[in-house]
């Protein structure tokens, strides 16, 4: 019998995440769903439960540096493993001019959007090598590599990350580790509301639709490294 795969998700709890949890669930995969909401994992473990799977549900901050350490000890001992790595978690911070743009602000977007995601590189990168196949990706903006005025502290994170995951994964060129970035456009979520009041959420698409091809990124059939997959280019070519 094929052993289940055991898969990451940061910002499981709404939005993509969320969705990425459910997918990876309805194809077997057992979820270690992470997002600073206890309640709302809960009401996702009731979901991926009456799909008849399974999940790990850690109620975590991301800025808590010391808590991915601790995450990634407890995945070693509790599984010896981890094949696949979904991370999604992200927040806009403040958009405004930059030179108006608080210290705080600036810094907790760069933490949350760029700096945990090396915490979670380190902890878990020792369990991601224990896999036969292990897969990351990790989401990113258009506006990483398309700056616009406003948007400062969330695409300078944005340019970090896609910066430090390319270098990343050249380094695992001779090993069986694969690292993308996924942009999924504007997707009919919390925080792009948030960013764009005046959109018709009904002319973007879900985050079902998106997450569905988000996750083909940590399947193990997965062979590409080392790029940038733009969700609309996928769906317009399908």
């Amino acid at each position: 019998m094929t052993q289940p795969r055991l898969i990451l998700v940061t910002g499981a709890s709404r939005g993509i995440g969320r969705s990425a949890a459910l997918h990876l669930a309805k194809q077997g995969d057992i979820v270690i769903a992470i997002a600073r909401s206890k309640l709302a994992l809960e009401k996702l473990d009731d979901e991926i439960r009456a799909l008849g799977s399974e999940a790990v549900l850690v109620p975590m901050d991301l800025k808590d540096t010391k808590g991915i350490e601790t995450l990634g000890k407890v995945i070693g001992e509790q599984f010896g493993r981890l094949d696949g790595l979904v991370a999604n978690a992200g927040i806009l911070g403040t958009l405004g001019p930059l030179e108006t743009c608080g210290p705080r602000s600036f810094e907790e977007t760069i933490a949350v959007n760029l700096t945990a995601n090396f915490h979670l590189i380190r902890a878990l990168g020792p369990w991601l090598h224990k896999s036969d196949a292990p897969r990351t990706v990790f989401v990113t903006s258009g506006v990483a590599r398309h700056p616009r005025a406003f948007w400062g502290p969330y695409q300078a994170a944005k340019a970090g990350l896609e910066a430090m995951v390319l270098g990343w994964a050249d380094e695992q060129e001779n090993l069986s580790l694969r690292a993308n970035l996924f942009n999924p456009g504007g997707t009919r979520t919390g925080m792009r509301a948030e960013a764009m009041p005046g959109e018709d959420p009904m002319t973007i698409p879900s985050p079902d639709d998106v997450a569905a091809e988000l996750v083909k990124l940590v399947s193990k059939d997965e062979t590409r490294t080392g790029q940038l997959i733009n969700y609309r280019e996928v769906a317009a070519a399908h």
